[in-house]
């Protein structure tokens, strides 16, 4: 059996590029890490680590452990923070996924509201830009996960989905764009424009806008790849090109660009909060959906 302390020697080694950094960090001399790793890879009966020169790199097998020992480190966490819960008489936790725009403009008023009725309830707040929050919830590692849902796909089988809003996009134009003097913009008007693609990882707000595009009888062309919607508002007051982005992501409109609504057809994410069916999370789950909903309506 694979002995869990020396994982996180290896993890240590692994993510620190040497013995002896490794060593240093621990607390420990060279000699005893070596030991470790040593005894590890008896037990996996694979090679964990190369020599690189003066440093290591892990093997395929070294890789393989490092990641379950992350995934291991991670489970403690959660019990260590559990056991802190019991310890202080709080009568629960409640695991919350979030993507960023949604961290930005939801969740933190529906936290403070939350917190305000549910102040023994602790809250493990986290974001999982560019994964789906949804994948955690469906893992185990979440009560409440806010997503980005198409309106007309069911959610997974045993997921229930409560409706919070409907962000429409809109377009994103360098200031002076000959585009700009118009007040509300037809989708197709971009058709021919360098476009800065302000989502580029896979996914549902990807979806709704190659969706729209579709329906307006073009593909966008991007010139240039953001991973976010403020370094694509960069991208566009620099004049690179154009782009589209949900309204909930202008919290701060960058100086250099001018924003039009859209319409024919007007691109539009539908933002819900997901729970498990069987009532994982219980009345602090309840408590938190009602917390978001006030937050979306305002």
């Amino acid at each position: 059996m694979l002995d869990v302390r020396r994982m996180q020697v290896l993890r240590a080694v692994v993510t620190t590029g040497s013995i002896t950094a490794a060593a240093v960090n621990l607390g420990y001399t060279p000699s005893a890490v070596s030991q470790q790793v040593a005894a590890l890879e008896k037990q996996a009966g694979l090679p964990l680590l190369d020599r690189v020169g003066r440093g290591v790199r892990p093997t395929a097998a070294g890789r393989l452990l490092t990641e379950h020992a992350a995934r291991i480190t991670d489970r403690l966490a959660e019990a260590e923070a559990a056991l802190a819960d019991l310890r202080a008489g709080r009568t629960g936790r409640l695991r919350v996924r979030y993507f960023a725009t949604a961290g930005a403009a939801l969740v933190p008023p529906a936290v403070a509201a939350f917190r305000e009725r549910h102040a023994d309830v602790r809250l493990d707040l986290k974001l999982t830009e560019p994964d789906d929050p949804m994948v955690e919830l469906q893992a185990g590692r979440a009560d409440v996960a806010i997503v980005v849902r198409a309106r007309d796909t069911p959610p997974p089988r045993g997921v229930r989905v409560v409706h919070l809003l409907d962000d429409p996009y809109v377009a994103v134009l360098p200031r002076g764009h000959e585009l700009a003097r118009k007040r509300v913009l037809d989708l197709a008007d971009l058709a021919g424009q360098p476009w800065v693609d302000a989502v580029v990882a896979p996914g549902a707000c990807r979806d709704v806008v190659l969706d729209a595009c579709a329906a307006a009888g073009f593909a966008p062309n991007a010139v240039v790849e953001a991973d976010d919607h403020p370094t694509a508002q960069g991208f566009v007051a620099a004049g690179l090109g154009v782009t589209i982005v949900p309204k909930l992501s202008l919290d701060v409109v960058h100086p250099g660009v001018v924003v039009r609504k859209l319409r024919h057809p007007e691109p539009t994410r539908t933002i819900g909060a997901a729970v498990r069916e069987d009532g994982t999370g219980g009345p602090a789950a309840a408590g938190l959906l009602a917390a978001l909903r006030d937050a979306a309506n305002r």
